[in-house]
C-alpha cells in the first residue's frame, strides 16, 4: 500500500534528516502548522505526520485540535517530536490525539523503527476496512435472499388458500392493510411505542395472511358449507388453528425460530381466541393472547362481518362497527377496539380499495 506521510518541523535540518531516513515513502513535507493544515486539506488520504510541537505561527498542539475537529482528518496517525525535558508536552499531546512520540536529538533507528510500526498498523487497519466492507456486503447480499425466501414462502402458503378459495386475494390485502393501519396508529400510544416498531408492523403485515393457512386441512363439505356447522362439525374447523401452527412450527429451540415464524404463529394461534377467555384453541384471556392474536382478531372479524359469504349477506360499516363495539372486552381487547373506532374513516377506505367479491 503507498503510505503517505507528512512531516511537519521547522527545523531544515530536522526535516533533511527525517526525509533521508524515511526514503521511499510518499513524503510531504510543512515547514510550520499552518503550512501543514493546508497541506491536509489539499493532499486527500494522508496516513501518518510526524509533527513537532514547538514552530511558530502555528505549533503543534494548535494542529492536534484542528484535526481533532474535523472528522474528515480524524484518520491521520500522528507521531509528535519532544525533546528530552518536555515529558508534560509529551501528555498533552497524546491527551490531543497522537499515538506515539520522538525525542529529540533524534535517534534514527528508533524514528525508522517506530515508523515502520505504526505503517504496518496502518497497513493492518486498512485490510480490516476492507474485509469489513465484504462481510458487510456479504451480509446484506444474504439477508435480502433470506427475506425473499421468506416473502415466497409466505405468498406460496397463502396460493394455497387462493387456489381452493378459501381466501380471496381481496380479503388478504385488506386484513393486511386494516393491520397495518392498527398498528401504527397504537405506536403512537404510550402503551405500545416501545413494541410497535416499524420493522414489527412490517413483520405483521406480511405475516397476517398466513393466519388462516390451516384451512387447507378442512375438507370442503365443512369449509364451504352454506349453512351453520353442527357442534361436531364446528369441532373439526377449530382445529384449522392447530393445524396452522403445526404447518410452520420448527423441530428447534424456541431461540432459534425466525422471528417472522414466530409472528406468523402467534397470529394463527390467537386469532380465535377472546379476550374473556371463551375463544379456542386454547382459552387464553386477556393478554395471555399474544399481541398478533388480538390484533388479528379484530381485522378478521370486521372483514367477515363486512364481506358476502355462501351462508350470508355482507354487513354494512357502521353495523360491523356496533358488533365490534359489542364485543370490546368480551370477544376483543377493549384497547385495541377504540383504536380501531378511531381510524374507522382509514378502515372504510381500505375496504373500498379493496372491494368486497
Amino acid at each position: 500500500m503507498d503510505i503517505k506521510i507528512l512531516v511537519v518541523d521547522d527545523s531544515k535540518t530536522d526535516r533533511v534528516m527525517i526525509a533521508n531516513m524515511l526514503y521511499g515513502y510518499h513524503l510531504l513535507i510543512a515547514n510550520d502548522g499552518i503550512e501543514a493544515l493546508e497541506i491536509i486539506e489539499k493532499e486527500p488520504g494522508i496516513d501518518l505526520m510526524i509533527l513537532d510541537l514547538n514552530m511558530p505561527r502555528m505549533n503543534g498542539f494548535e494542529v492536534l485540535e484542528a484535526i481533532q475537529q474535523n472528522q474528515n482528518y480524524k484518520q491521520i496517525i500522528t507521531l509528535i517530536l519532544t525533546n528530552h525535558d518536555e515529558s508534560e508536552n509529551e501528555i498533552k499531546g497524546l491527551g490531543l490525539g497522537a499515538v506515539d512520540y520522538i525525542r529529540k536529538p533524534l535517534n534514527l533507528e528508533s524514528l525508522r523503527k517506530r515508523i515502520e510500526i505504526h505503517v504496518k498498523l496502518k497497513n493492518n487497519s486498512k485490510s480490516l476496512e476492507q474485509n469489513n466492507a465484504i462481510l458487510e456486503e456479504t451480509v446484506q447480499k444474504r439477508t435480502k435472499e433470506l427475506v425473499l425466501t421468506r416473502d415466497i414462502t409466505i405468498h406460496a402458503l397463502i396460493g394455497l388458500l387462493e387456489v381452493r378459495d378459501i381466501e380471496s386475494c381481496n380479503h388478504t390485502k385488506r386484513t393486511q392493510w386494516m393491520i397495518k393501519a392498527l398498528c401504527e396508529h397504537l405506536s403512537n400510544k404510550e402503551a405500545y411505542c416501545n413494541v410497535l416498531s416499524d420493522t414489527y408492523i412490517q413483520e405483521l403485515f406480511e405475516t397476517a395472511p398466513l393466519h388462516d393457512i390451516g384451512k387447507v386441512g378442512i375438507p370442503d363439505s365443512i369449509l364451504l358449507k352454506p349453512g351453520k356447522l353442527t357442534y361436531e362439525e364446528f369441532e373439526i374447523m377449530k382445529q384449522h388453528t392447530t393445524y396452522g401452527i403445526n404447518a410452520l412450527q420448527y423441530e428447534v429451540v424456541e431461540d432459534n425460530v425466525p422471528s417472522f415464524v414466530k409472528t406468523a404463529i402467534e397470529c394463527i394461534a390467537g386469532h380465535h381466541e377472546k379476550y374473556d377467555g371463551s375463544g379456542y384453541p386454547k382459552g387464553l384471556k386477556g393478554e395471555e393472547i399474544p399481541l398478533p392474536g388480538r390484533l388479528m382478531a379484530i381485522v378478521d372479524v370486521y372483514d367477515a362481518l363486512i364481506s358476502k359469504r355462501v351462508y350470508k349477506s355482507a354487513f354494512t360499516h357502521e353495523e360491523a362497527l356496533l358488533l365490534i363495539k359489542e364485543g370490546k372486552g368480551k370477544h376483543f381487547d377493549p384497547s385495541l377496539v377504540d383504536a380501531f373506532l378511531a381510524i374507522e374513516e382509514q378502515i372504510k377506505n381500505i375496504t373500498a380499495m379493496y372491494i368486497q367479491e
